[in-house]
């Protein structure tokens, strides 16, 4: 009887649940998942992108990356500094509370010193110190992005306190620990700028210093001595001192202003005399000197985020831009297997010992797999070299949908169809099977490189425009944007054939330079059109005159 009470009980308790969501004010359609993934919805000639932007790619990052950090193959619920505060900005458009709540989490868990946990356990926040390089920059990185799209400077004045914790030894990369939180306080925008300034030391090519990992942690030995470089770390520092100088002029902080603007004039230079390989630029140099991602190595002679970093933070030299790229194209993307690898040869039994990475099968996850991740900036450096069909092929060669569109495909891949894969692995007899889901931070990126990149959505507190890279064959799409109450339903048509480029824009009939959003609950008509830009003096000054 206990058992059959208790069956009717939860069968009644279901049905009350369903009852309730079903009702267009219950909480869920306010606050919930429905709500938090609604702010844009697309309709593209690609339906497979179409499903995985429509909330799918969000709710992958919100319930998995967000609320519950765990999921099938990583069940730990730990904070990784930079991992969330990536994931957020994904979440800018529809959730901007959940993108500075987790702003102000980062920096309660940086130490006094500039440097931050690397991961850390709710609720004591016990949780590791180390000497990777690339935390601590993400917190600027993310908050100039949150600012550049909201227009809440606020963020920058609340107040967080730090974390204290014995210094590393010198002889220690890492140090598992409970710290203290500090009695020394200050607002965020501090908390950024002593990230920056523990960022700026370089080493003898003048480039940052790699120290036990930048972005790629298997990497740990490579700078471990202290005096290795890393070169995706000088173009990833370019882009986040370019991005938050002007809010250090902002506060009037004159001598660090001409501080980032001379680093940034000297680490161009840097990169551009030194990480240059011939035909593509290389990764890091070890602690003696030795380079990492160049032509004469026998392992990792080419790594993927060196090149579409080098466009992503826009440092590069036009024509290396275009050069590193196509070598990007040549040796990393394989068409036949479906994949877009990290760097190639993997290592196995070669001199060099870059670290941890050694340790897995060569082809797979961060040594010469797939890794989607950095797969998908590769995607967003060709849209930002203005190759629409290349960004759309890849796009569509990176999303889950069609791995197992096929069933061919679906045996070989293995893994779920319908969210975002961490890692797809490059060697035989495995090769394209799909490693980790679900728990991955491709999921945002892939997100925002199909909304940002391709369909061109660029939200600057409250102007939009639509600069799309999409492929030619592509002759319209269209975008639902809510705002508040107000409902924009925008339609893009390319009847040239055109990868980038509009000539006009029409809000509610009338001609516009961008988009001035207003929530006045009302719906507006947009009408884009692409097609070849000349730019004459006359258009300029009127461009000038509608943007005043």
């Amino acid at each position: 009887m206990a058992g059959n009470t208790k069956t009717v009980t939860d069968a009644t308790f279901a049905s009350d649940v369903l009852g309730k969501i079903s009702t267009p004010d219950h909480d869920y359609f306010k606050t919930g998942f429905y709500a938090r993934t609604r702010a844009e919805e697309v309709k593209t000639p690609d339906l497979a992108m179409d499903t995985m932007l429509n909330r799918w790619l969000l709710y992958q990052t919100l319930a998995c990356r967000i609320w519950a950090r765990s999921a099938f193959y990583q069940s730990g619920g730990a904070f990784g500094f930079r991992d969330q505060l990536q994931d957020v900005m994904a979440l800018v458009y529809s959730s901007p509370d959940i993108t500075r709540k987790q702003i102000v989490i980062a920096a309660a868990h940086q130490f006094k010193e500039g440097d931050v946990q690397h991961w850390w356990h709710p609720p004591s926040d016990r949780g590791v110190r180390t000497r990777i390089s690339d935390d601590l920059l993400w917190l600027p990185f993310v908050t100039a992005f949150y600012i550049s799209v909201t227009g809440d400077e606020s963020v920058l004045e609340e107040v967080v306190p730090f974390l204290e914790q014995p210094l590393l030894n010198p002889d220690q990369q890492e140090n598992y620990t409970q710290p203290q939180v500090s009695q020394e306080t200050a607002p965020i925008y501090e908390h950024c700028a002593r990230a920056i300034d523990r960022s700026l030391a370089v080493g003898q090519h003048g480039l940052p210093l790699m120290g036990a990992g930048d972005w790629n942690d298997g990497m740990n030995r490579v700078g471990m001595g202290g005096n290795g470089e890393s070169v995706w770390l000088g173009w990833f520092l370019f882009t986040t001192l370019a991005t938050f100088t002007p809010h250090v002029d902002a506060h009037n902080e004159k001598a660090r202003g001409d501080r980032y603007r001379k680093h940034l004039d000297t680490l161009r230079k840097s990169l551009e005399e030194k990480a240059w390989d011939g035909d593509w630029y290389r990764r890091a140099y070890f602690d003696d000197g030795t380079p990492l991602g160049s032509a004469r190595n026998e392992e990792c002679r080419i790594d993927s985020i060196a090149q579409s970093w080098a466009v992503i933070s826009g440092a590069s030299d036009p024509y290396r831009m275009g050069r590193a790229m196509a070598a990007v194209e040549e040796y990393l993307i394989r068409r036949g297997d479906g994949l877009v690898i990290l760097f190639t040869p993997p290592f196995d039994k070669g001199s060099l010992d870059p670290g941890y990475i050694k340790g897995y099968v060569p082809g797979v996850r961060e040594n010469g797999g797939q890794y989607t991740h950095a797969a998908i900036w590769t995607m967003i450096a060709y849209s930002m070299l203005g190759d629409g069909e290349r960004a759309g092929e890849l796009f569509s060669l990176l999303n889950p949908i069609n791995h197992s569109s096929t069933r061919a495909g679906l045996h070989k891949y293995k893994v779920e169809p319908y969210v975002a894969v961490g890692d797809v692995y490059a060697v035989p007899p495995h090769t394209g099977r799909g490693g980790w889901t679900w728990y991955t931070g491709s999921a945002g990126w892939m997100y925002r490189a199909g909304l940002e990149s391709m369909l061109g959505f660029k939200l600057q507190k409250d102007r939009l425009e639509i600069d799309p890279c999409v492929p030619r064959w592509w002759r319209e799409f269209e975008i639902v944007y809510r705002r508040g109450r107000a409902v924009y339903r925008i339609k893009v048509e390319n009847p040239l054939g055109v990868s980038r480029g509009v000539v006009s824009v029409e809000v509610d009939g009338v001609a516009q330079s961008v988009i001035k959003l207003v929530d006045d609950e009302k719906a507006h008509t947009v009408r884009i059109v692409m097609g070849e830009q000349i730019k004459t003096e006359e258009t300029s000054e009127a461009a000038q005159q509608a943007q005043a």
